[in-house]
Parts: structure tokens; sequence; C-alpha cells
């Protein structure tokens, strides 16, 4: 009888955790019918609680970090689905109050328990009862309910809070009408009373005693009155990344952002050797919005993007698909449709999206890709993006802040792949690419480098200036120069009016750089001397 969970049996906790989960998955798997029926919620806490052992296999031996703290960092990093980040959270809220103290007996455990499920009714954007929150918090409230009438003991408090996590679970189909009409208790919930019986057969030896879950009531010839209705229309795509480079204010905006884009949004953050990062997950119709929300936050990685429904797969049809790009100039017009993409190109007033719109609809194509090459063309390209879904288009906003970031998106582009994993190949090369432009100021201005005045050059990366100067090309080496000293493989160069210019950089990179691919294309805007792109 284990006393108090101390690193080895909350390991242990997590490896049988792992063996449950593994043998039940295709069962819960048939239960999931919240919030779509997707058939993945078992694999998906599957997938989550062993890369939560698989972290703590890799690093438990050579550190001396609390195991609380490196299960819940794997969970979080390897977290998968809705029901999974769920866990990941409730993981790392236990961490948050155990790791680091004593080994945690019956009412340090119970305490935990109840503060985890608390903070994981905090993570997920729009709760709802009758779900694994609410068998978590039930739980939770069961484990400290034992404490206070007496039952201190770690077997008892973990006892309770599966026992309490079980009632709860019975009642989620009288709390949630999809459960009711299918048959079933909640997938996630299950899930976690699995979890919770693995912590009991962990402490006590002995594995708890429950009936098997149920399988869903398919019906046997009558009219279904027992299956899952379909999802109403709504939210296509499951999207998932992790987030770094981010502080907790931008976490907040993206949290805004993704919640009015689409539902089950959770966002979990943990603690890494190199600083904070996040799990997003959230189901959106627009991809492209998603990932760009993720992108002004931060830095995304490990996008993927899952369909909603069912996909049936078909061969490729050719024709079926278009790229859209918005562009500046007439010379990068002409570079663009050289590359087989259609494009919009911006006039003395901009572009609207009635223009956009025009172009997606004139394009023929089910499924698009709208470039918008602009930070600021990134609302019209999505609003028009909208309105062509309205017409029955699949359309997808990679979104690109400059002509570079869409040719490196457009080099990756696989038009006989899957739409939604076109998009975000797309939408990662496009982060990848590190953009910059030298201009001639055209009024004094007080910048992020210092004061400028009239005519003197901006060399600017990522849209904040970072070199003044009276010589456009010093301005433009040392831009590269600076770009380059965080790494990279290949600069891209798209020149405007000046070749000199550009003779004068590929020149200076091929001294000083010369290990780095270059990339040289002529017609940019008569307004930006340089524009620089770095993969």
């Amino acid at each position: 009888m284990v006393q108090a969970l101390d690193d080895g049996a909350v390991g242990q906790w997590y490896r049988t955790a792992v063996e449950v989960l593994s043998e039940a998955r295709g069962r819960l798997d048939d239960l999931n019918v919240f919030p779509v029926p997707d058939g993945d919620t078992g694999t998906n806490l599957l997938l989550t609680a062993q890369a939560a052992v698989a972290a703590l296999d890799a690093e438990g031996p050579r550190t001396t970090e609390s195991a609380w703290s490196i299960l819940a960092r794997g969970a979080v990093l390897g977290a998968r689905g809705n029901s999974g980040t769920i866990l990941a959270q409730l993981l790392r809220g236990l961490a948050d109050q155990l790791a680091g103290q004593p080994p945690a007996d019956g009412p340090a455990f119970a305490a935990a328990l109840q503060k985890a499920a608390d903070t994981a009714y905090g993570a997920v954007a729009d709760p709802e009862e009758g779900t694994f929150l609410t068998v978590a918090r039930a739980g939770g409230e069961a484990a400290r309910a034992a404490v206070d009438a007496g039952r201190t003991g770690l077997a008892d408090v973990v006892r309770a809070a599966a026992d309490g996590a079980r009632v709860a679970l019975e009642a989620t189909p009288g709390q949630l009408a999809v459960l009711r009409e299918a048959g079933v208790v909640d997938a996630g919930g299950a899930g976690l009373c699995l979890v919770l019986d693995a912590l009991v057969t962990t402490v006590t030896g002995v594995e708890p005693a429950r009936p098997p879950l149920a399988r869903r009531d398919r019906g046997h010839g009558h009219s279904g009155e027992h299956l899952p209705h379909p999802p109403p229309a709504g939210p296509g795509s499951e999207v998932q990344y992790l987030l770094a480079d981010a502080d907790e204010e931008s976490v907040a905006r993206l949290h805004e952002r993704l919640a009015a884009l689409g539902d089950s949004l959770v966002v979990v953050g943990v603690d890494t050797p190199t600083g904070r990062a996040w799990n997003v997950h959230v189901h959106v119709a627009d991809v492209g919005a998603a990932i760009e929300a993720g992108i002004e936050a931060g830095r995304p990685y490990r996008i993927s993007v899952t369909p909603l429904a069912p996909v049936q797969p078909v061969a490729p049809v050719p024709g079926t698909r278009a790229v859209v790009a918005v562009v500046p100039s007439d010379g990068l017009a002409a570079l663009f449709t050289g590359e087989g993409v259609r494009v919009v190109t911006c006039g003395a007033d901009g572009v609207g999206e009635d223009e956009v719109l025009e172009e997606i609809l004139a394009s023929t194509a089910h499924e698009v890709v709208v470039l918008p090459n602009d930070a600021g063309l990134v609302p019209i390209a999505a609003r028009a993006a909208t309105r062509a879904r309205e017409a029955g288009r699949e359309v997808g906003v990679v979104p690109t802040r400059s002509p570079v970031q869409g040719l490196a998106a457009i080099a990756v582009s696989d038009p006989a792949g899957h739409f939604g994993d076109d998009v975000v190949a797309m939408a990662e090369a496009a982060a990848a690419t590190r953009w910059a432009e030298v201009t001639v100021a055209e009024q004094e201005a007080l910048t992020t480098a210092g004061r400028c005045q009239p005519g003197d050059a901006l060399g600017s990366a990522e849209g904040d200036v970072v070199v003044i100067g009276s010589d456009l090309a010093a301005v433009a080496c040392e831009l590269l120069d600076r770009l380059l000293s965080a790494g990279g493989e290949m600069a891209t160069l798209v020149v405007g009016d000046d070749d000199a210019l550009g003779d004068t950089v590929c020149r200076h990179l091929a001294t000083v750089h010369p290990t780095i691919e270059v990339s040289r294309y002529g017609g940019g805007p008569s307004s930006i001397p340089l524009q620089v792109g770095v993969e």
C-alpha cells in the first residue's frame, strides 16, 4: 500500500494509465459523440498519456526535477485533441500544486486535485457540463469530502476520487442532450475515470471492480434514434499547434481571437527549458485565420489540421484547386502568375474584399488558397474568404505579410494533396520566413530605431524599423547581416527599380555569407527598393 505519492509512484500511475487507456481506446473512441462525433477521444487520451510517460523516461534519469513537472510538460507538449489537452491541463494543475513538495499524502492530493479541476475549467473557453470537466470536478470534490469526513489515508482519498468521478460519469447523459440521444456517457469523462482507477491500482495494488464501458447502441435495423445527430453547421476543422515566444498578454489576445473564430477552445501553458510554451486547440471554419492568430501571438509550430467530419479519400482532380495572391506591383504580378497563381494587383487606392472575392470565384476552383501578402490585407482576405464559402467554395487564407512569404508558401504547395494539409504546409513555410524591407522615409518620424528624416533609408524587419542610414545599399547590407545573425539557409530578394542595389546586396551576401543560397527577382514596387525573405 502506497502511503504517499513520491516520484516513483507518480511515474507508475501514468504507466498504468497508458496500459488501461491502450486497452480501452477502441471503446472510448466508439463513445465519442461530443463536441463532435469524430471517434478519436480514446486515441487522443492515449497519445497524450504516452507523451507524458515518454518525457519521464527521457528526462527522469538525468535530472532531479519532480516527476510531476516532467509528466505535465510532456503531456502539454504532446497533447492531442480536445480531451487530451484537458487531461494535460489537469496534470499540469496537479504539478503546480505538488511539484517540489514532499510526497503527496491524502489531504495534499485531495486539495491538489480539486484545484487542478478548477484550473482545467479556466483553460476551456466555454465549458459545458456533462463532460470531462464535470467528471474531474466531481472527483476532486469527492476526494475533499473524504478528507473532511476523517478518511485521510491516500488509499481512501484516491478511491473516493475515482468513485465520485464514476458517479458523475453515469450522470452525464442527463446533462448533455447529444449523449442522451446517442445512449452513451461522455467519452472524455470515461477516459478520466480510467486514469483515476489506474491511480487506485497504483496506490492499493488492487484494480477497482467496474462494469465494462458500454458500447454505443447503434440499433438493429430500426430508425436509428439512438445514433448521434450530425453536428450542426459550423466549424469544420480541428486546429492544434504549440506556441513559443509569446508572453501572457499576447496569449490572452490569442484566446480572445480564437474564441471569436470557433469553439472547443483550450489553451494550456507549461514551462520548458527554453521558456514558456502553450498548446492551443480550437475548432474553426477558417484554418488560416486560426494559424494567423498564432503567428501574431508568437511562433506556432507542430501545426496540425484535422477535418471534423470524416473525409472520404478521392482521387486528385486537375483544376479543382487554385491559389490567389494579392500583389503590390505589375512586376510581382508577372512573377506570381509565372508560378501558376491568380493575382489581384493593388491599385493606387489599395484593394478591397470585393476584388479578392471576384478573383476567388473567377478561378472556378472548388478549393482556393488566398495569400494576402500584406498584414493590413489579411482581414480583407478573411472577409472575402467567408463570402466565398457562402457561395460553396472551400477557402483557406494563409496569413502572409509580405510577397516573400507568399513565394515561400507557393514553393511548398502540393495541389494533389489534401487541402487542409496543403494550407498547413504553406502556412508553416510562410511562418518560417522572416521578412524585411528597405524603404525611403517620406517624412520626419520617431521609429523603433530612432528619429528619421525625409530621404533617410529605413531597414525594417517584421514591420519594425531596425536600421536608419543615408545610403540605401549600406542599410540593406546591415539589415541582411542582422537577419542572418539569427540563422538562415536561403535568402529571397525582390528588387524594385534600382538594379544596382540588387547587385550590391548580392555581392555582399556572396562575400560575407557565402553559404547562403540566394534567389533574386525583379519587378518589386518602386516604393519598396528591396524586399527580403530569410528561411
